[in-house]
């Protein structure tokens, strides 16, 4: 708590002077925090009306499918964590779906591929996200099942103003669009991606969601949207059956944690790369990364060759643990970070790393986050993989189903290789952490960027200090391969840093001040002590952080 209070005096006394951009949102009610404003105040209103931060976020989650569609929708899948601030338990959630039961790699090769396909009906596993939205809701919800989806109704019929960032989104996948009948006609106005600013609707997804609504998740996996997806599958040659729908379940599971300057962080396990960002943490605590100045050579060295090293593990070891044997106590062990570190050279950029090898077991993305006004707290990430996923739009209903099957593997030998009602290798995961009376639901977008961001992001926290915002908003490195010496920065790192890591051996690509490459992220604070609550938005998205209104009209 010391800590918290030290770092918001030093906030005041440098407000004036000060390297970020936002203030962060500051309420003794709730907040809701998404990559676009219109999401973030239908969650704020639904917490106004006496609704849990899970109806909130459920709620935002539905609108972003409706303002912010090529990033998620009901055609995804989700993953979650729920922190109930009266007993202090975390719950998670894996809504990730499978592959139909009649796709294989055996049958992808009958038909001519030798990789595993990018977008199209072959690239679709079964959306778990409604499913996820249900038992959530079932679980942690207050308000009435329909309520929640008001919002998204309200804007996919009425319409709303497109923003700027997923304006630009849209406009890059106008090519995908247009190669599938339902999407071209849905998507692109006259045949085009609508501009910043332009009025939107859609029809079809109303329509999607009051059926939702008024039937519960069951009209999704074997009512009238269940028949419209086999239907729009069956046209393209897929291979997803009723079945393969109706009997699928998301599964409750155990966040898995690591340790890291005093504070607890939490990211769910396997079949998510979570895992990467607590291995990466336990090779930042092999160096004194507070002794290092912030985003100066040393510490941007030391993060970079991490990351190389954890998301090797993470490419060899991390897939359904349903089907292969994933070795989480290995990798998350003190003793294996100690191993892996050993092999940082503090002078020279490695650029040809192998996976270690722990010790065996015992035994394109939106995410938004909530905290409401008695500190429960909501870290949603839900996704449809690549922007529009498939890029196949359902029939009458206007929603694009995801793409996470291109994420799998045809290697046979691989844990994991493509199989039916396997889950593949997914992307987007939701975090927490907490210290004391500090409690915090966080996260960060952008496909393979996701789980290095999360550990620079903890890293600013708990190495340099930095409040929530600043930390969102610090410049930061990405890599989107496993392999080679490649690293992406912002601009804003100094130009002398740079040029000191190249002559390192970094191949180093800088981007723009706020590179949309690096993730935009939200987060969320409860302070059990105080009562008070804090949220941040990531200014590379549309969003905001919006607190719940007070009631200032009787």
């Amino acid at each position: 708590m010391r800590f918290f209070a030290a770092l918001l005096l030093a906030m005041t006394l440098n407000a004036q002077d000060r390297s970020q951009a936002r203030s962060m949102v500051i309420s003794d009610r709730g907040i809701v925090a998404t990559s676009q404003t219109l999401a973030s105040q239908a969650g704020a209103q639904i917490l106004a009306r006496g609704g849990s931060a899970m109806d909130a976020a459920i709620a935002a989650n539905a609108t972003l499918g409706v303002v912010e569609p090529e990033s998620c929708g009901m055609g995804g899948d989700l993953f979650a964590i729920y922190w109930e601030a009266k007993t202090g338990k975390l719950t998670a959630i894996n809504a990730s779906g499978w592959a139909p039961q009649g796709l294989s790699i055996d049958v992808l090769k009958s038909m001519g591929q030798t990789s595993m396909p990018q977008d199209g009906i072959h690239s679709v596993t079964v959306p778990g996200c409604v499913d996820g939205w249900a038992k959530l809701h079932k679980r942690f919800g207050r308000l009435p099942w329909s309520d929640v989806f008001q919002p998204a109704v309200y804007y996919a019929d009425h319409g709303y103003p497109v923003t700027e960032i997923i304006s630009q989104a849209w406009l890059a996948e106008a090519g995908k669009l247009s190669r599938d009948e339902n999407a071209r006609r849905v998507f692109l106005l006259n045949g085009a991606a609508p501009k910043t600013g332009e009025l939107f609707r859609n029809p079809q997804m109303a329509e999607a969601l009051k059926t939702l609504a008024r039937e519960g998740a069951a009209a999704f996996y074997s009512g009238p949207i269940a028949r419209a997806i086999l239907k729009t599958g069956g046209r393209l040659g897929g291979k997803m059956t009723l079945a393969d729908l109706g009997e699928f379940q998301s599964e409750w599971v155990q966040p898995i944690s690591t340790g890291y300057r005093g504070w607890r962080v939490y990211e769910l396990p396997p079949n998510g790369q979570g895992i990467a960002a607590l291995e990466m943490l336990n090779l930042f605590s092999q160096f004194p990364l507070s002794s290092y100045a912030p985003r100066g050579t040393e510490e941007l060295h030391v993060q970079i060759e991490a990351q190389k090293l954890a998301y090797q593990d993470l490419q060899r070891y991390v897939a359904d643990p349903r089907f292969s044997q994933v070795p989480v106590e290995g990798l998350l062990s003190p003793a294996y970070a100690r191993e892996r570190a050993r092999g940082i050279d503090p002078k020279h950029a490695a650029c040809d790393v192998a996976p270690g090898n722990p010790l065996p077991p015992r035994g394109d993305t939106i995410y938004l986050s909530v905290v409401d006004r008695e500190g429960n707290i909501a870290s949603l990430i839900q996704s449809l993989y690549q922007h529009f996923g498939s890029g196949v739009v359902v029939d009458g209903y206007g929603f694009a189903l995801q793409n996470r099957g291109a994420l799998f593997t045809m290697d046979a030998a691989h844990p994991n290789a493509l199989a039916p009602r396997k889950r593949p290798f997914h992307t987007i995961i939701p975090a927490f952490m907490e210290k004391g009376d500090l409690h915090m639901g966080f996260g960060i977008m952008g496909g393979l960027n996701q789980a290095q961001a999360h550990a620079q992001f903890v890293s600013h926290i708990a190495d340099h200090g930095m409040n929530i915002q600043a930390a969102l908003e610090a410049p930061r490195f990405t890599r989107k391969t496993f392999g080679g010496c490649g690293v992406s920065v912002e601009k804003r790192i100094a130009p002398e840093t740079i040029v000191e890591l190249m002559e390192m051996g970094h191949k180093v690509e800088v981007l723009g001040d706020y590179s949309s490459d690096m993730g935009g992220g939200q987060v969320v604070i409860h302070d059990s002590k105080t009562g008070t609550n804090y949220g941040a938005s990531s200014p590379r998205k549309d969003g905001a952080a919006i607190p719940e209104p007070h009631p200032y009209f009787p």
